[in-house]
């Protein structure tokens, strides 16, 4: 709806000031409250550290948004970014209010307590989205979103979390969970700072629609995946602690996980490719015609990453924070390598570097976490290969089909009907003959 209602220039505003929240918002987003959840056992004063020292650090990082976000419009040369960024600011302590409430909650497993409040944030916040875009305000409509959803978010953590903060502050806690925290923290900062980075070059030296362009691109990738790694980081991270001891365990869990992780996101991802232009001019509409070439490419990107979803949830079950920051720090000088040489093509350089750039540097991560629970990584890419050969005989199915029905001049809107109902059933077939052993995990689910 907010890709039908606002100009890639509004987009691209929005973006400019989330890519830079998203980078501040690490430092709100506890890692303290990670520890939490992977410690055995809590000592008392524990929580209500870390909720103290979130809140002042959420606290602090609001006021210097509103301060400098003057100097944030003028780095991008567009004066609206100021007011924008200021009431982004306020989400900052607002997020900071929730961390510990939702690390309790995940370390004690209440998952459905969990997504109910997600769901519910989630839908205040597309309501208040949607209906700031209909008043006509423009980037206000996605800043809005995230104020709605994280304030909505917070209040309900609040409600359905029994705990409650003392007013201590515990230096021996801080010190016994900081270690582990420091490194969590790290690897986060670095992680959020080269994930935005793009889209703060794009911003600076190309413009906002182009900013738009990248950003929508990277929605329609990534968001959905996010949303469902966000809930499967959260189930397995406790589960991998608790079962910690048993390496051999946790690497058969995180090898099925994973590969029904590979059933959504191989045909989903491939079969987009396929079928982006049919998408984008039947969901989007044609005036983002430009985010063709980026969603097919950024397609890749999203398959790989998908691959990963849990791998670090398994080195820091197994408390290896200093090997996982190790490798985001690897990640990080490679990935904005290719986003400062990408950057001098435009937004397609980007993306094109950016892909280069994930299938230079997954494959390492892959290599660390079977190396980490002691196993070969090939039984990793093993297990993948039915499901790839599943997605191949979807594409080989798929391809002359769209050729003959552009040829033919069929509607674009039935054109992605008949290619998605084909391709699911391409792919169930190719399942039922490559892979029968994901239909069987799928029963045991």
């Amino acid at each position: 709806f907010l890709a039908r209602m606002l100009a890639p220039d509004d987009w691209g505003l929005a973006a400019m000031v989330l890519a830079f929240s998203g980078f501040v918002i690490v430092f709100t987003d506890s890692a303290l409250g990670t520890a939490l959840i992977q410690r055995p056992e809590l000592h008392k004063g524990d929580r209500s550290t870390v909720f103290w020292l979130s809140a002042g650090i959420g606290l602090a990082l609001a006021l210097t948004g509103i301060g400098l976000s003057g100097l944030l419009a003028d780095y991008y040369g567009q004066p609206r970014i100021g007011p924008l960024f200021a009431a982004v600011s306020v989400g900052f302590l607002v997020s900071a209010l929730g961390t510990t409430q939702m690390a309790l909650l995940v370390r004690e497993m209440r998952f459905r307590r969990l997504e109910l409040r997600q769901i519910a944030a989630t839908l205040v916040g597309a309501a208040t989205g949607i209906t700031v875009a209909l008043k006509g305000f423009g980037p206000w409509a996605i800043v809005g979103q995230q104020l709605a959803e994280a304030t909505t978010s917070t209040v309900l953590l609040w409600c359905v979390t029994p705990w409650r903060p003392s007013l201590k502050f515990s230096g021996d806690s801080l010190r016994r969970l900081g270690g582990f925290a420091g490194y969590v923290f790290g690897e986060n900062l670095l992680f959020q700072a080269g994930r935005n980075l793009g889209t703060l070059l794009i911003g600076r030296f190309v413009g906002a629609a182009a900013v738009g362009v990248f950003a929508l691109a990277t929605n329609v990738i990534l968001v959905p995946f996010t949303r469902i790694a966000g809930p499967l980081q959260q189930v397995f991270f406790p589960a991998f602690s608790r079962m910690n001891k048993d390496r051999e365990r946790i690497a058969d869990v995180w090898i099925r996980a994973t590969r029904l992780i590979a059933m959504v996101a191989m045909p989903a991802l491939t079969g987009l490719v396929i079928v982006a232009s049919q998408f984008v001019e039947v969901v989007l509409g044609p005036r983002w015609a430009d985010a063709v070439p980026i969603i097919q490419i950024l397609a890749f990107v999203g398959l790989i990453q998908a691959l990963q979803t849990l791998n670090g949830e398994v080195l820091l079950a197994l408390n290896r924070a200093r090997t996982l920051f190790r490798f985001t720090a690897f990640w990080f000088v490679v990935t904005t390598s290719a986003f400062a040489i990408g950057v001098h093509w435009s937004v397609k350089g980007v993306a094109v570097c950016y892909a280069i750039s994930t299938l230079v540097v997954e494959p390492v991560r892959t290599v660390i976490t079977t190396r980490a629970l002691g196993i070969p990584v090939m039984r990793f890419v093993g297990s993948l290969s039915g499901v790839a050969q599943a997605t191949a005989i979807m594409a080989v199915v798929l391809l002359p089909t769209r050729e003959a029905l552009t040829a033919a001049n069929i509607p674009s809107a039935a054109q992605l009907a008949i290619l998605v109902a084909l391709g699911t059933a391409a792919f169930a077939a190719g399942c039922l003959i490559r892979a029968p052993e994901v239909m069987r995990e799928l029963r045991r689910v």
